[in-house]
């Protein structure tokens, strides 16, 4: 595919340097292709975890690798329970005052030893620089050991590629609708629905107004570019 991804396991992401963490999917993919500081984004990740059926396919398809589905719900829960045995710290930056509040009230009540804070960023296509340094001062003010970023693709992606290196935190882990999903804003699709790889079908049926372009116009977009580049593969083999 051209990506980074990771096929591993998520034990094996360091807590001891700072990290960013990002998700690819059939969605992202496709806009990655025709927006390249998003796609650097992407690419320069030290972390990028095949989050989607598609993902997966499309590794089996066009490298003959096989890797497995790590969404960002997934990596969110690892990193609160690794968080509560370790006493740490998690920042949440994106999303609605509500969303925060709801997702403060539950850690406080699952993860009682995790210290939690929160900032809801202004909503708006672009931040202007003095939005970004009011975030970048909320989060290094906390000094959190995992900062999880809720802002949707590509903004989150490309918001953290340019302010990194500024950020005082070990991890750092764009996840978009987890925000929602743990607050119970948005309910997530079933878990076996999940376990067959249609996940993307529960949000679909779930969410049709928002979530239909996303499925039903990149899925066939997505089907297209892996049958290009197959093609493009196919030609540099058999020249």
């Amino acid at each position: 595919m051209g990506y980074p991804l990771f096929n591993g396991s998520l034990i094996d992401i360091s807590l001891h340097k700072k990290t960013v963490v990002n998700t690819i999917n059939q969605y992202s993919y496709c806009m990655a292709e025709k927006d390249e500081t998003f796609k650097a984004a992407l690419m320069e990740s030290d972390v990028l975890l095949p989050d989607g059926v598609g993902i997966t396919v499309a590794s089996s398809f066009l490298n003959r690798q096989n890797i497995k589905k790590i969404a960002g719900a997934d990596f969110h829960h690892y990193m609160l329970e690794k968080m509560n045995e370790q006493s740490g710290s998690c920042f949440y930056l994106g999303s609605s005052e509500n969303t925060l509040s709801k997702i403060r009230e539950r850690i406080k009540e699952e993860y009682p030893n995790i210290r939690v804070e929160t900032y809801s960023p202004p909503y708006k296509p672009e931040f202007t620089e003095q939005d970004s340094n009011d975030m970048i001062a909320a989060v290094n003010n906390f000094q959190p050991d995992v900062l999880f970023i809720g802002m949707t693709a590509p903004k989150q992606e490309k918001w953290i590629h340019a302010h990194k290196a500024l950020l005082n935190t070990k991890v750092i882990g764009s996840i978009g609708a987890v925000f929602d999903f743990y607050a119970g804003t948005i309910e997530r699709p079933p878990s076996i629905w999940i376990r067959f790889g249609l996940e993307w079908l529960g949000r679909l049926v779930a969410e049709p107004k928002r979530m239909w372009k996303r499925y039903l116009y990149y899925g066939p977009a997505f089907v297209m570019l892996l049958v290009k580049n197959k093609t493009k593969q196919t030609f540099k083999s058999n020249p």
